[in-house]
C-alpha cells in the first residue's frame, strides 16, 4: 500500500511549482490555484463521446485528445476535457496553447463556475478560437458554443439540447437525445 503524497502548501501555485508534484499526480492549475482533478466514469465517457463526435470530420492538420494539459501563462496551465490542437503535438506535454483552435470542458456538480467562467477568461486570454461546454448535469444535456471575439473574450453562439452542429473548428454534429440516452443508461444502475 502506497502512502498518498502530501503536496506543499502554497497560497498562490505557479506552473514551475508544478514540477514538485509526483509526475503521475494529474493536475490542472486555473488562476493559481492547483486542482487536483478526480474525473467520474460519466465525466469520461461524455468526454470520449465528444472526441469521437470530434474525429469524424477531422482535417489531417488537426489532432484531438482528451485530458491533456495546456500551458498558458505562470499561473494558468489547464487541462480541458477535449482539446483539438495543430497536428505534431502527438509527444508533448504540456501542449502549447497556441496551437489549440477549440477547448470542451465537460461540467461537473463541482465545477459549474470554474468551468463557465474561471476557464472560459483563461482559454479566452490565450486566444483559443472555440470554446464548448457541455452540461450533462441538466435534465437533458445541453452544449454551448463560444467563439472568441476581437476583444478577447468569448461570445455564446449557440446552445442547443437536441442535435448540435457547428462548422468550428470543422463541421461537427453531437446528437444530445443519443447522449442524454447514454448517461441516463450509465446512471440507471445507481437507483437501484
Amino acid at each position: 500500500m502506497t502512502a498518498a503524497p502530501i503536496l506543499p502548501e502554497r497560497h498562490e501555485w505557479t506552473v514551475d511549482d508544478l514540477g514538485e508534484l509526483p509526475k503521475d499526480l494529474p493536475n490542472e492549475l486555473i488562476n493559481g490555484r492547483l486542482i487536483v482533478p478526480s474525473p467520474t466514469l460519466l465525466h469520461q465517457d461524455m468526454c470520449v463521446e465528444l472526441l469521437l463526435a470530434l474525429r469524424v470530420n477531422c482535417p489531417k492538420e488537426y489532432q484531438v485528445g482528451i485530458d491533456l494539459s495546456m500551458r498558458v501563462d505562470h499561473r494558468n496551465e489547464p487541462r480541458p476535457g477535449v482539446v483539438a490542437v495543430v497536428r505534431g503535438n502527438a509527444n508533448r506535454s504540456p501542449l502549447p496553447v497556441e496551437d489549440a483552435v477549440l477547448a470542451v470542458e465537460v461540467i461537473s456538480p463541482t465545477s459549474t463556475f470554474r468551468d463557465m467562467y474561471d476557464k472560459a477568461r483563461v482559454y479566452a486570454h490565450a486566444g483559443v478560437r472555440s470554446y464548448w461546454v457541455l452540461d450533462p448535469v441538466k435534465e437533458k444535456i445541453t452544449l454551448t458554443e463560444y467563439v472568441l471575439g476581437a476583444n478577447r473574450e468569448y461570445k455564446q453562439v449557440s446552445q442547443a439540447e437536441d442535435l448540435f452542429v457547428t462548422e468550428r473548428p470543422w463541421k461537427v454534429s453531437v446528437d444530445l437525445p443519443a447522449l442524454t440516452a447514454r448517461r441516463n443508461d450509465l446512471l440507471a444502475g445507481e437507483e437501484d
